[in-house]
């Protein structure tokens, strides 16, 4: 295919840059940033990146404290596995819902707008998790958990790319290690407080007043609202995300990338039990080391896209991960395994960093929704991850299902590059 000035795989280009901009040299590989993102000083773009960063850690600080309660909830509500599993769902089904009629809402009134609703819906509907008297009513408040977790994601990457090009060098790989960091200290904070004695509703009355007030705080700092076509060509025809090659390849890259990882954060203590036949503590350290590795990964992963382009990260990462599963696969024994799942995790930590700027900046298509269309495709893999490895493993056992994964993962090192390049990025 070649890329002429109407393929729908060129990345956006924007205008010339501001001489005002202070855009570094190294802000070669990407797009100027918008006018009215150019024209603000240079601490005003650095308190939109430290507004963003505080958004990410929030996100991840709510959906972990939201997860360590899946027992709590159980209990309360009396719930089977089969129950269980449905109230589990209605996050799913609240998030892919959102992303898939939130995008247009988002790109039309911002992300400053959109970070501050998406982000109180979860919130607010944190704190009644544990309130609510009936399994109905909980149902209710999940979907519009999930829903309000899902717009916060999609606008809070959107802003993420935007700051990115506002202060011309990568920084979306940190923002998800923020994330990251969020959900280990949402986690940690809540475990500590839990144990010392207070209750689950106080708890999540106690995240989500902190959360609402980093809203509040941060928000105002957010980059200012761009219209919908500033990016665009005035002459060109507004492109249809359902109908963007670019987006539904970013797309079927991002839901395979995310089968891998989704198996691992649900298969990674089995295999550690039932395989490598370890203790109840070194079959949670397997989690931990892949947790350990995104997180160490995603605060690394800038500078090697700043330094080599995201063709060559992705491709690396995926090759990393691909060994590292092979040998823990090949090698089931309590070392080999950790240091496997170990680069599992350092291999799959940049995937939706970079896939999700990518989804960003493809041509005719407001950030907002190229990446909505990406994320509600990757959720899919995230949800069918575990289920495809499950019932593989049902089939031939839990090694063989696990080889799943390293075929995902070096199938992403071949395709992600060859995309990535079309889109220019």
């Amino acid at each position: 295919m070649r890329f002429a000035s109407a393929s729908p795989w060129r990345k956006r280009e924007a205008p010339p840059a501001s001489p005002r901009s202070t855009v570094s040299d190294q802000s070669s590989s990407f797009a100027p940033a918008p006018a009215a993102h150019r024209d603000l000083p240079f601490a005003a773009r650095q308190r939109a990146r430290y507004a963003t960063m505080a958004l990410f850690f929030i996100a991840g600080m709510m959906y972990a404290s939201w997860g360590i309660h899946v027992p709590t909830v159980r209990d309360r509500f009396h719930l089977d596995p089969a129950l269980l599993s449905l109230a589990l769902f209605a996050v799913a089904g609240g998030s892919i819902s959102a992303m898939a009629t939130n995008a247009k809402w988002i790109a039309r009134v911002g992300t400053r707008r959109a970070c501050f609703a998406g982000g109180l819906t979860m919130a607010v509907c944190a704190a009644l998790i544990l309130v609510v008297p009936a399994y109905w009513m909980l149902l209710v408040v999940l979907a519009l958990f999930g829903a309000g977790m899902a717009t916060l994601d999609v606008a809070m990457n959107a802003e993420a790319s935007a700051v990115e090009i506002a202060i011309g060098r990568p920084i979306m790989s940190a923002l998800h290690g923020m994330f990251s960091i969020g959900g280990m200290a949402g986690a940690a904070a809540g475990g500590a407080l839990l144990s010392h004695g207070m209750r689950g509703a106080v708890h999540l009355a106690l995240a989500s007043s902190v959360s609402a007030l980093v809203l509040v705080i941060s928000c105002p700092a957010v980059l200012p609202h761009v219209p919908h076509d500033e990016h665009a060509d005035p002459h060109a025809p507004r492109a249809n995300r359902w109908r963007s090659p670019a987006l539904w390849a970013l797309g079927a890259i991002a839901l395979i990338a995310l089968i891998a990882e989704g198996a691992m954060y649900d298969w990674a203590t089995v295999y550690m039990r039932d395989v490598v036949i370890s203790t109840p503590a070194l079959a949670s350290a397997g989690y931990a080391a892949f947790s350990g590795g995104m997180s160490a990964a995603r605060f690394a992963g800038d500078k090697v896209r700043a330094r080599f382009g995201a063709p060559q990260l992705v491709m690396a990462s995926a090759l990393f991960a691909c060994a590292g599963m092979i040998g823990a696969l090949l090698l089931p024994w309590t070392i080999p395994a950790l240091i496997g799942f170990t680069m599992m995790g350092l291999g799959l930590a940049n995937m939706m960093p970079v896939l999700f700027a990518a989804a960003a900046r493809v041509d005719g298509i407001h950030a907002a929704e190229g990446l909505a269309h990406v994320a509600g495709l990757a959720y899919f893999g995230l949800l069918l991850g575990p289920v495809v490895i499950g019932g593989v493993a049902q089939a031939a056992g839990l090694r063989v299902g696990l080889c799943m994964v390293a075929l995902c993962a070096a199938v992403v090192a071949v395709a992600a590059p060859k995309v990535l390049r079309r889109l220019k990025i």
